[in-house]
């Protein structure tokens, strides 16, 4: 059977609107039923028109037959495109033999408006005198406009918002923006995102009177932000907003944002997107959205100046509603008081169901976990409230939501409520951006298991329009250190690649003009925090953090195949090169403070010289950021190379050696031993590549050695945690990288599973029955940073990795390592070439691994088998396999090359 053409793809979407890029990427993944399948050519059209599309006509763009591979990031060539339109295209392919597939199905994206001048609206919104509070955040804005159709039919209706704040969109009443929480967070000092809506099937045609409603929040803008209070931004949302109508007979008509609009107060009197909300239902205007509505005690809105920065379209999946969850328990505490469990960890919100009395406040409370009194714990939110308060106007039964907040929380105590709750009153609405799940992994082992599903709910729960460190405190930022060490275990679960490609424009915003990038993007500058924190200096330049410009552009082309990531923050990186190279003539990172190897635990040789150390990272600063500087400046010179500037790759490693020869003479002795004696220096040195052949048995020994006076348990902190079990495996110490996984004392993984953990804490002793909770002031039950174990499991235990000389899954390492007491292991992963499958099972003598690889691809399977043992696949000998070539034998395995298609090896005795 031919090619099959499937998961069309524009940037990374299925069916993008209002995108800005004049030259869209185009993408596609290929299946078949045949084994060893490759394209050699493809032919892409693009037209105008269904009708054009269905006729093979393509009016827009036709490629014709081009030669070669390519199935993604290949760049529209056709005319250029025009704002507003919409974009139909198709693809077919040829294999290895010139045979021709079937065109695909079709698919599409759409055109914002591509020009300042296109936009024809003002700023609207409605200003408050309100000094907000913790307790009482400000109003949310109700804004309004009528308008009348021409009297024509209507071909196509597009509406495009943008918004400093936060909004949901009504046309006639109905909801067009969904459940999202849009616009995405970006630095407002420079840009804003902009949506499109195709609302032609919502309007009245004819002399049809219709009405546009825009409930109006502060958002990231106006409201509480980050650890720095209100403000930060603006005073008061606003909003632009431009209707775009064009009828059958080719006349159009524009409606937008003008001081015609109308605006009000209402019901929801404080909303918040950290300290949470509070709707008063008696003040409700039934109908507020619709045209029949009276506005006449509504004034006129208030115009804003014209925003100065850009207005740039939406690039990634937006924060939305993505799943449900119902209370496992809803226990009675008497005098109104009721304590719900949702039995999960989650960042959302909830929908309660209630009847009461007019005026009958109830409020809703949030937090992660319960005392030792069985009372909701919230010293660890800071100064965020998490609180919701509902005034019922004494309908028969209300139902409330929050509009414009999240909260990070398992348990909800609900007090005020006279009455009776019942788990069906409550629903837990979880919110993330709506990235695609591309990643399962499951085994034999139940703590394994959960421990997989904790690092998925923490992605999920921060990865919130940027990739926030925590989702319940005063902070939620989007710490660069933490992002860069989980982002390969982040790929795994998630397509993150238009989410990464939206925060690397936020860091790169957000970059210093000396070149420093901030230890958080978008960056909000700031002296020391409310709430008492050490955090005194301006943010930037931290090893490890501001590396985070250089190393999630290397992984997204590593993961994804994208060069143009690379070329678009290739002057950021050299800047950030540079920065460094000033700062530290000596080559060594020698500045304080810093972060270092973040919480990582004080091992048994002690904190030694204070200055250089803290309790939060016992790898001295300057070896941990000495490593990271020589570590960015190689992976520059590889970017360097790949997109052919091979001078400045040439200077970069030469840059990058000096640094080494640097990092050796200050800090690794004649024995080897690296200065601070640490887990993470030793895995860092060896990850990084930083040692010199003959010392590099010397530091897997040493790492063994501090493992073993430590009873097998690791200290490192996030950084060195992401590199630990890697180093030790690839130095065949896979048995030992397992025993670490599997530890279930403190500290390990297993550990706060078997504490009823649902996400990965922030810290190893963030609760320990010796010592209970950790200090509350930074203490997160929601933070992914160690979970970046996760890549650790699906490319060791699952078996499926990237080859390091190919990027983008064209040709895929299948590679499990066989152990740590499992029977079996099931492991699948979609990438952008299509899905990869590597299931293995173990019974008594007998070893079966089952591999799938999508057409278009290869791959290099290692399967372990000691000598005199037989392999066959799919019970025949591997010589007379179809697509497999066997490449290597060594003293415990047998490495085949393959080609696309399913394959079942077993290994005998």
């Amino acid at each position: 059977m031919s090619m099959r053409i499937h998961h069309l793809s524009t940037e990374y979407l299925t069916e993008p609107a209002g995108l800005d890029r004049r030259q869209p990427r185009l993408g596609w993944k290929l299946a078949s039923d045949r084994r060893a399948v490759k394209q050699s050519a493809y032919r892409i059209l693009v037209a105008a028109s269904t009708q054009s599309l269905d006729r093979n006509v393509g009016d827009v763009w036709d490629s014709g037959k081009v030669e070669g591979d390519r199935s993604q990031h290949v760049s529209y060539e056709g005319i250029e495109l025009v704002s507003g339109m919409t974009y139909m295209w198709k693809v077919m392919v040829w294999d290895e033999s010139g045979h021709a597939s079937d065109w695909s199905e079709p698919a599409s994206w759409s055109m914002g408006l591509l020009s300042r001048a296109e936009w024809q609206g003002k700023w609207v919104g409605l200003k408050s005198n309100h000094a907000p509070t913790h307790a009482e955040p400000k109003p949310a804005v109700y804004l309004r406009k009528g308008f009348q159709t021409e009297g024509r039919s209507i071909r196509k209706a597009s509406l495009f918002c943008a918004a400093l704040g936060a909004y949901e969109l009504y046309v006639n009443g109905c909801k067009i923006s969904g459940d999202r929480l849009a616009p995405d967070w970006t630095d407002y000092n420079i840009r804003v995102s902009c949506q499109m809506y195709d609302v032609t099937d919502v309007l009245n045609e004819g002399d049809g009177d219709n009405a546009i409603g825009i409930l109006l929040g502060h958002g990231w803008y106006s409201g509480y932000i980050g650890m720095f209070g209100y403000h930060r931004y603006g005073k008061d949302p606003r909003v632009l907003v431009q209707l775009n109508l064009e009828y059958e007979d080719g006349s159009r008509q524009s409606v937008f944002s003008d001081p015609t609009w109308k605006a009000s107060f209402g019901p929801l009197v404080a909303t918040d997107y950290q300290m949470g909300e509070t709707y008063d239902a008696r003040l409700e205007m039934p109908g507020w959205n619709t045209l029949q509505y009276d506005d006449t005690s509504w004034t006129a809105a208030n115009v804003f100046y014209e925003f100065k920065g850009h207005i740039v379209a939406e690039s990634c999946p937006p924060v939305s509603s993505v799943m449900e969850l119902k209370p496992v328990s809803i226990v009675d505490k008497g005098n109104g008081v009721w304590l719900a469990d949702m039995g999960q960890n989650m960042v959302g919100r909830i929908r309660i169901r209630l009847q009461g009395e007019a005026g009958t406040t109830v409020t809703l409370r949030h937090g992660e976990a319960l005392d030792e009194k069985k009372e909701l714990y919230t010293a660890n939110l800071r100064l965020t409230r998490q609180t919701d308060i509902f005034i019922l106007s004494g309908k028969t039964e209300e139902v409330y939501e929050p509009h414009f907040t999240l909260h990070g929380f398992r348990y909800v105590e609900i007090s005020g409520y006279v009455g009776e709750l019942k788990p069906s009153d409550l629903t837990g609405v979880v919110y993330h951006s709506s990235l695609d799940k591309t990643g399962v992994l499951e085994t034999s082992h139940p703590l394994l298991n959960r421990l997989l599903a904790n690092i998925e709910w923490t992605q999920r729960g921060n990865f919130i329009s940027v990739p926030t460190d925590c989702p319940q405190r005063d902070e939620r930022l989007g710490w660069s250190g933490d992002a860069q060490v989980f982002f390969r275990t982040s790929s795994y679960f998630m397509n993150v690649a238009p989410f990464f490609t939206k925060w690397l424009t936020d860091l790169t915003d957000a970059q210093r003009p000396t070149g420093a990038f901030t230890d958080f993007a978008p960056f909000i500058p700031g002296g020391k925090t409310e709430h008492g924190g050490d955090m005194t200096y301006d943010h930037t330049a931290s090893a490890g953090w501001g590396d985070a410009g250089i190393i999630v552009p290397w992984m997204m082309y590593r993961v994804y195949g994208d060069t143009d990531i690379i070329e678009r923050h290739y002057e950021a990186m050299t800047r950030w090169i540079a920065f460094l190279g000033e700062m530290h003539p000596s080559h060594l990172r020698e500045d304080l403070p810093q972060f270092g190897d973040w919480l990582s635990i004080p091992e048994a040789a002690g904190l030694g010289d204070f200055s250089n150390v803290s309790a939060f990272s016992t790898t001295p600063y300057d070896v941990f950021g000495t490593a990271y500087y020589a570590y960015s400046t190689g992976l520059l010179a590889k970017m360097a190379s790949i997109v052919g500037k091979h001078d400045d790759a040439l200077r970069y490693m030469r840059h990058r050696e000096e640094i080494t020869e640097a990092f050796n003479r200050a800090y690794v002795d004649a024995s080897g031993t690296i200065k601070g004696d640490t887990q993470a220096a030793y895995t860092m040195a060896l990850a990084m590549e930083l040692l010199p052949e003959e010392k590099r048995e010397f530091a897997v020994n040493r790492i063994l050695q501090l493992l073993e006076q430590r009873d097998w348990h690791i200290s490192t902190g996030i950084h060195g945690t992401r590199w630990l079990l890697a180093v030790l495996a690839d130095n065949g110490y896979e048995e030992i990288a397992y025993k670490l996984l599997m530890q279930t004392g403190y500290p390990s993984w297993f550990y706060s599973v078997l504490q009823g953990a649902t996400t990965i804490w922030e810290r190893w002793d963030g609760w320990t029955e010796e010592k209970g909770f950790q200090r509350p002031g930074m203490n997160s039950f929601n933070q992914y940073a160690l979970g970046s174990v996760g890549e650790w499991i699906f490319r060791f235990v699952g078996g499926i990795d990237l080859d390091d000389r190919v990027p983008g899954y064209k040709h895929i390492r299948i590679h499990p390592r066989i152990g740590g007491g499992l029977d079996h292991v099931a492991s699948r992963y979609e990438s952008i070439q299509g899905p990869i499958s590597c299931n293995w099972r173990r019974l008594d003598d007998r070893l079966s691994i089952d591999v799938s690889i999508p057409a278009g691809t290869t791959a290099v399977v290692r399967i372990p088998a000691n000598p005199g043992q037989h392999v066959t696949e799919s019970g025949g000998s591997l010589e007379a396999a179809i697509g497999l070539t066997v490449s290597e034998h060594t003293n415990d395995a047998v490495f085949v090359e393959i080609g696309s298609g399913d394959y079942l090896f077993t290994v005998s005795d």
